[in-house]
């Protein structure tokens, strides 16, 4: 039997992969960053995880999980996502709740009740914000025709692919705007100082570019320009 793993060092394997996934190169700002944690306590975190074998840090400073930890790391993102889609689809709790919750369960689900889920809902689907269990590269996302919202031009409206979910005040911002998985969007105007006016199900907005760069969209099939 495998020996369990700490929370901590499931955290810190998760974001590593999530970050590779997201197209960044991770080092230990990256990961300071991305926890929320001093860059001492990454420096002791990375050494351990060497020592372990879980991941591999190269000269100059990139972080890159070996084939122990990657599966580690996919076990726990699988199990985060699978969470949020049993909070969501299961019990109902609202999209800009689950991801909070998921990250408290993920580290208590067996490997049975992990099984469970992943026969009853499947590993392929999205989560309730639209992701998979690994978030796409912003070329990725390009190459299937979606963009931030923040580089999508005025008149037209698009359809809310996806959203970041590791920012719960973000999450209940965009829930307050109408901006919601599946959701449409119109960009009424692109403003000078970078913030949009947009239109959704629940009235007129104004959205600041850095909420705007969290939402990834595609054009409606309805998002031909309205005549003035």
């Amino acid at each position: 039997m495998k020996p369990a793993i700490s929370v901590s060092r499931e955290d810190y394997l998760k974001a590593i992969l999530e970050a590779a996934s997201e197209g960044q190169t991770v080092i230990s700002a990256t990961l300071a960053h991305w926890l929320a944690v001093s860059p001492p306590a990454v420096s002791m975190a990375l050494r351990r995880l060497t020592r372990d074998g879980y991941v591999e840090v190269k000269a100059d400073g990139v972080v890159k999980l070996t084939p122990k930890g990657h599966e580690a790391a996919y076990r726990t993102a699988l199990r985060h996502h699978l969470i949020e889609r049993m909070l969501s689809e299961i019990f109902g709790m609202p999209w800009y709740e689950v991801h909070d919750e998921a990250e408290r369960l993920e580290h208590a689900v067996s490997p049975a009740f992990e099984a469970l889920l992943s026969r009853k809902l499947g590993e392929k689907g999205s989560c309730p914000h639209g992701n998979a269990v690994l978030p796409e590269s912003p070329e990725t996302r390009r190459r299937r025709g979606v963009r931030p919202l923040a580089e999508a031009p005025e008149g037209a409206a698009y359809t809310v692919t996806s959203l970041y979910e590791r920012d719960p005040g973000l999450l209940r911002f965009l829930h307050r705007t109408g901006i919601e998985p599946g959701g449409t969007v119109r960009v009424l105007a692109c403003n000078y100082d970078k913030t949009l006016a947009i239109e959704t199900s629940a009235g007129r907005f104004t959205i600041g570019p850095a909420a705007a760069e969290k939402v990834q969209v595609r054009r409606s099939s309805d998002g031909r320009k309205r005549r003035q």
